[in-house]
């Protein structure tokens, strides 16, 4: 610090346990590693060194061109230091190469910074410490400063490597199991930091149709066997056994299929319809296909479904034959069982869990952990300030879809059938049978959502219009949705714990050291690959926001009407001078066109 504030270059001369002397080589004088080595040109090691009154002797002052020095020691290990003699007048210039300023000294300066903010750039630190101290410090120096700070800060990676971990929290397990839904979701995402590794998550859904997230593992490779493990643990946790009629989502990982068919067999295993989509975008990419696989899914009667299929084969047969190859049962409602209380085609539950790991995945391995933990118990928090906020008997998800079902239901009109069967006619041929009794109706969205569809309460507007004793209409929909059910998930916490440094030691003898890696070329990726078609939307939307870009361009209808965004014709304006016709890096000062 002292050579920083005098912007001197101050070298130790000899450091050991009992002895300390520094000297100041000055600027362009020969650094103390040639000294030591005698390589300085007309200097004899072999001369007799006569020592000064000051304490040092005619060599030091020869290799020396400037007179500062310290000299300090003392007799034994437990006693204190005494400086012997200090010279503190200099004679050299200022330097703005510091070499006492190392990386391990500077990532003491900047760790406050790192660990309020991670993510500095490292050229910010560069600008932020020159100006502070006023000499120069290369953009190489600070990069290791920075990666040291960061160590200190969340931890080494090589410290903290171990080859699986598996979390399911207490008050999550608890509250999961209140949500009244036997539905997960389950996804795989890449660790960020310089060790391979996958996070494995699962992620249930609540009685406002949110994201629950239940347990997290973290393992070397995602394949089959690393998938049966974090099964088999969240079977024991969640009492599953073979025959158990639970409903899985995934985004169909080859090893993940594997896994749930050998453990749990009897399972509803639904695919995400978006990742089904991609595979199909890379044969057939048309908007009309997306349409038509969308049409196909979202049908919610076999019949419906059959009718689209047929649509969607005359439209084109190859890839109606691909689309038939995998089981409808996978992935349209029509043949979904009611067992999960939701007709949900997407797993867009882990999709949003993992983007909120983003900043937690490219940490060591037990800060992961720590950033999961004390996200998911941010979380809760969140949502009961969302709660003490709700009216009514059922959450908000579900209190808009009863309204708007109640909307639509002054439409139909129902009729008796006798056995507590009603028939239900609406606009546009749309009739269906619904028994009050078995509280099903024929459109299956009763059964599929626990909602009561438009049929169902146009059956209880008749039976109210005919005196018959009915009951709100809350208590038609399934507990799951209602808002009691919801706090109740809720009121189990994650609890807070101590700091790192209160953590009780492992008494394991045994150390695993980290797996072998090798450095890809190229920046790591932070966010996962964007399709094709969220990297054209993302386009269109930020050349909507440009005020050079005209409408017609923006939808791919430009002065050559391609489908591809173009800037040509366009006249760009100048930030400096405000003119047109040329950019700033261009400008010289020229008149506008």
């Amino acid at each position: 610090m002292h050579a920083l504030e005098t912007k001197k270059n101050i070298a130790f001369k000899k450091n050991d346990k009992s002895r300390l002397r520094a000297i100041c080589n000055g600027v362009g004088g020969p650094t103390q590693a040639e000294k030591s080595k005698g390589k300085i040109k007309g200097k004899s090691k072999g001369k007799s060194k006569e020592k000064d009154k000051q304490g040092g002797t005619s060599q030091e002052k020869a290799d020396s061109s400037c007179p500062w020095m310290l000299h300090a020691s003392r007799s034994t290990d437990a006693s204190s230091w005494y400086i012997k003699t200090y010279e503190d007048k200099y004679t050299c210039m200022n330097t703005r190469k510091v070499r006492a300023a190392t990386a391990k000294f500077m990532s003491k300066q900047i760790m406050d910074q790192v660990e309020s903010n991670p993510t500095i750039p490292v050229k910010a630190l560069q600008e932020q410490l020159q100006k502070k101290y006023g000499v120069g410090f290369s953009i190489h120096k600070v990069f290791r400063a920075k990666a040291d700070a960061k160590k200190i800060v969340v931890g080494d990676y090589k410290k903290q490597c171990f080859k699986r971990i598996y979390v399911c929290l207490g008050g999550m397990k608890k509250g999961f199991k209140a949500c009244l839904r036997d539905f997960l979701g389950l996804d795989g995402a890449h660790m960020k930091g310089p060790y391979p590794g996958q996070i494995l998550t699962e992620v249930g859904l609540d009685s406002n149709n949110g994201i629950y997230p239940l347990a997290y593992a973290i393992v070397e490779i995602e394949n089959c066997e690393s998938w049966k493990w974090f099964l088999e643990c969240l079977g024991d946790d969640l009492d599953l056994h073979a025959m158990s009629n639970f409903t899985f989502v995934s985004d169909r990982q080859k090893g993940l299929l594997q896994a749930v068919s050998q453990l749990f067999p009897c399972a509803e295993h639904r695919f995400c319809l978006r990742h089904i989509h991609e595979n199909m975008k890379k044969q057939w990419r048309t908007k009309e296909y997306k349409d038509h696989l969308w049409d196909c899914a979202t049908a919610t009667t076999v019949p419906e479904f059959n009718h689209f299929m047929h649509q969607f084969s005359l439209y084109d047969k190859s890839a109606y034959e691909w689309l038939k190859s995998i089981p409808p049962q996978h992935w349209a409602k029509s043949h979904f069982t009611g067992r999960a209380t939701t007709d949900m085609l997407l797993n867009n539950l882990c999709e949003v869990f993992n983007g909120k790991l983003v900043d937690g995945r490219d940490k060591p391995i037990i800060s992961c952990l720590e950033f999961i933990r004390e996200y998911m118990m941010k979380r809760i928090c969140n949502v009961l300030k969302v709660q003490q906020k709700c009216l009514g008997p059922l959450t908000p998800t579900a209190t808009k879809i009863m309204e708007k079902n109640e909307a639509a239901a002054t439409q139909y009109i129902a009729e008796w059938c006798g056995d507590e069967k009603y028939q239900v006619k609406g606009p546009w041929n749309d009739q269906h049978v619904v028994d009050m009794h078995e509280r099903v109706c024929s459109c299956r969205k009763w059964e599929l959502t626990c909602i009561p569809c438009r049929h169902v309460i146009s059956v209880l507007y008749n039976k109210a219009d005919h005196g018959e004793c009915v009951q709100e209409l809350h208590t038609y929909v399934h507990k799951v949705h209602w808002l009691q059910t919801w706090k109740t998930a809720y009121g189990y916490k994650v609890k807070p714990i101590k700091g790192r440094a209160l953590w009780p030691r492992s008494e394991c003898p045994m150390q695993i050291t980290p797996p072998p890696y090798r450095n890809q070329p190229g920046t790591p990726k932070r966010k996962r690959r964007q399709s094709m078609e969220e990297k054209s939307q993302s386009k269109i939307q930020s050349q909507s926001q440009r005020s050079d870009v005209g409408p017609s361009e923006i939808h791919g209808h430009g002065p050559h009407g391609s489908g591809k965004l173009t800037r040509k014709f366009v006249s760009v304006t100048c930030s400096k001078c405000g003119n047109k016709g040329h950019n700033s890096r261009t400008c010289k000062g020229q008149g506008g066109t």
